[in-house]
């Protein structure tokens, strides 16, 4: 199948020439078929005296056969395209062109011919405005190898030779060194992306690759020898890009040309799940429409995003006296999802957000100078009163200031709903306190507070459907709006959620001043109060029961468990499910009883990995080191008892001079104790926090 192309130019020629010189043999040879090969001119061999080397082609093509009376400007374009590439590709070899040599003598500056020509086309497109030529990157991996790497306009590009040859449509070669810049590039687009999931294909729509290649006994797709269709394993070598060469990719423009396309995909799929005013709408789980949402009256309608679902019933009680014409809630589960450095799918995955842009009538990108266009005018938090609530309340002001910071900007449009956190009665009379420190100083200005009775409510679970109609009869004492968007808020959310903020939170969190609070005796709450006096203490109370005391080396729940094996005086074993009754009961735990159990399923593991000395003893099967203690079995099969190591390390002498904690009125266990030998370092110590 060797020498097509030369007998099929000879047949479509009306006079085709070949000449070749060997200096070996100091012969030349030459021969001439005239009229498309039918005639065949005699053969010359001549003396090569002068030792040359070369081998000529001459042909005149039939071009009336191809219906042409002259090469027109498209055929001699290709031509000299050709020639052109043959001085680009082919090394130690003059390249002339109409008796000129051509200037191009490597591949590289093959390479920039392309690039200005491509930077021209743009310029002459964009009616003559400059434009910007991209940075060629280029490696000779091997004599056999030569690779170049520029960034493209969106569309994959390539210009590929394989022994000289134009592969106009790439091939094997061309993947095979596009595959290993895109792998390169996936882990650090990966890291920095928040959009779309970028793949390997998206990668390569943003790369020009050049590829000059010899490869052993090349397969094509054709005769037309567009498409290299060998096998890699049979290239005869194998090209692998320097680690230089990456690094310099990953400088250029690509990264961030991939990133602005993944945030593109992105905006377009989150605006798919937008919401719309409309007056009815299906398929949102536990919503208690308003009546009027959607409709014409919208804008006075209020959404009260709920804690929970106990929350919701009471906010349902409390509908009984505002009504549901202009009301509507909606709970959500647990704490909101963090979207300042979310990834895309975590943001189009979470049904929290998706729901309440549905419920809302919320779209993606849009400026909101005002409120018609949403199927509620007011967005109402209400949340428990501790710390943890004032965590979501901030998690749904990231969540509006990264999406929406329009909508912060409107009076009045998201405001918080306020519980008592302690009430306190005395015979008919009775008084409510929204914050711990307000009740404190109540307590020392009054001298017969003890006659009053104290009830704490840490979650709005506690109070009665009484306590909601009361609440919402009151409406005006309990809703406070937050005041608009001031200058600096922005960075003040920033920095309470960004992920690179952790240093900056760090020292945030040193300038705090015990006794800091929020003051709800105010008209509205400014997002600076909000995040300086009220969420401050959700990241220091945070901090207190996430990483373990220096002093102890024990988590605020661990010290309450073995505060509570001390006081109940703790000799036989007992069943973990009742120990844990028990430590609910007595040390005012306030968090779930399945985190208790694992609090004290943790405290007596000793496998290696574990506790280095554990200060519960572990009767029964409480997991192995291959499932990280996971494999334990159920609390209600498993018992526990005080090590007798445990009250040697923290002896009972300290404990007159322990400071003691109250909480729900109950005096509880100390602020640490104070080991004879530092536990913080036998058995380690590990939390997240915040800034910490």
């Amino acid at each position: 199948r060797h020498g097509y192309g030369a007998k099929l130019a000879n047949i479509y020629s009306l006079e085709f020439m070949i000449e070749t010189a060997d200096k070996t043999s100091e012969k030349k040879y030459s021969q001439t078929w005239t009229k498309n090969m039918s005639q065949v001119g005699k053969a010359k061999i001549t003396k090569n005296s002068r030792g040359e080397e070369y081998t000529r082609v001459t042909f005149k093509p039939d071009l009336p056969r191809f219906g042409m009376q002259y090469i027109d400007a498209d055929t001699a374009s290709l031509l000299r395209k050709r020639v052109y590439d043959m001085a680009g590709t082919a090394k130690d070899v003059k390249v002339y062109l109409n008796d000129e040599r051509l200037k191009i003598k490597n591949f590289k500056q093959c390479v920039e011919m392309y690039l200005d020509a491509a930077a021209a086309d743009a310029k002459e497109n964009s009616g003559g405005a400059a434009q910007a030529k991209p940075t060629v990157i280029y490696e000779q991996i091997s004599p056999r190898w030569e690779v170049a790497f520029a960034t493209s306009d969106g569309t994959p590009q390539h210009v590929s030779f394989a022994n000289s040859i134009s592969t106009i449509k790439g091939g094997t070669h061309v993947t095979y060194i596009a595959d290993q810049i895109a792998k390169n590039l996936i882990a650090a687009i990966t890291k920095k992306n928040k959009g779309a999931t970028v793949k390997p294909a998206q990668i390569r729509n943003h790369m020009w690759i050049f590829v000059n290649s010899l490869i052993e006994n090349p397969t094509f797709d054709s005769q037309t020898k567009e498409t290299l269709t060998l096998p890699a394993s049979k290239f005869g070598s194998k090209p692998s890009l320097s680690e230089e060469f990456m690094k310099k990719v990953q400088k250029s423009s690509i990264i961030e040309q991939v990133l602005n396309w993944a945030k593109f995909k992105a905006d377009q799929q989150i605006k798919k799940t937008d919401g719309s005013k409309r007056n009815r709408l299906t398929g949102t789980a536990k919503l208690s429409d308003a009546n009027n949402a959607g409709t014409k009256h919208a804008e006075k309608c209020t959404l009260i995003l709920t804690e929970g679902d106990s929350a919701k019933s009471l906010a349902v009680a409390g509908l009984a006296v505002v009504g549901r014409d202009n009301f509507g809630v909606f709970p959500l589960r647990g704490k909101l999802l963090n979207v300042r450095e979310a990834k895309h799918d975590q943001i189009m995955k979470n049904e929290e957000i998706q729901n309440i842009k549905k419920i809302m009538g919320l779209q993606h990108n849009k400026e909101y100078a005002n409120i018609p266009s949403l199927r509620y005018g007011r967005l109402m938090i209400m949340t428990d009163q501790d710390h943890d609530g004032s965590h979501i309340k901030g998690l749904l002001i990231n969540f509006l200031d990264h999406f929406f910071p329009s909508l912060l900007k409107i009076p009045e449009f998201l405001v918080e709903f306020v519980t008592p956190i302690v009430r306190v009665t005395k015979g008919n009379q009775h008084r409510n306190f929204f914050t711990i420190p307000e009740y404190e100083r109540w307590l020392e200005a009054t001298p017969d507070s003890k006659k009053w009775t104290a009830k704490y409510y840490k979650g709005l679970g506690t109070s009665s459907d009484a306590d909601a109609r009361e609440y919402f009869g009151r409406m005006s004492k309990h809703m406070i709006p937050f005041a608009t968007m001031e200058e600096g808020d922005r960075d003040l959310i920033d920095l309470a959620f960004s992920k690179k903020k952790a240093d900056d939170r760090k020292d945030w969190l040193r300038q705090f001043k015990p006794g800091t609070y929020l003051d709800h005796n105010i008209e509205e709450i400014p997002y600076s109060d909000f995040i300086n006096k009220e969420l401050i203490l959700f990241s220091m109370a945070d901090n207190i029961r996430s990483i373990p005391s220096v002093a102890d080396g024990l988590k605020p729940g661990q010290r309450k468990v073995i505060w509570g094996c001390f006081k109940r005086k703790l000799k036989k074993e007992i069943k973990v499910a009742q120990l844990v009754g028990y430590i609910s009961e007595h040390a005012a735990y306030h968090h779930g009883e399945t985190s208790l159990a694992a609090t004290i399923v943790n405290l007596a593991q000793n496998y290696v990995g574990s506790n280095n000395i554990n200060l519960l003893k572990p009767n029964g099967q409480y997991g192995t080191r291959d499932q990280g203690g996971k494999d334990h079995a159920s609390p209600r099969y498993i018992y526990t008892e005080v090590m007798p190591l445990t009250r040697m390390i923290c002896h009972p002498a300290d404990d007159p001079l322990l400071k003691r904690q109250t909480d729900d009125n109950l005096l509880v266990e100390p602020e640490w104790y104070m080991p004879v030998v530092p536990l913080v370092l036998i058995n380690g110590a590990e939390g997240i926090g915040t800034g910490w």
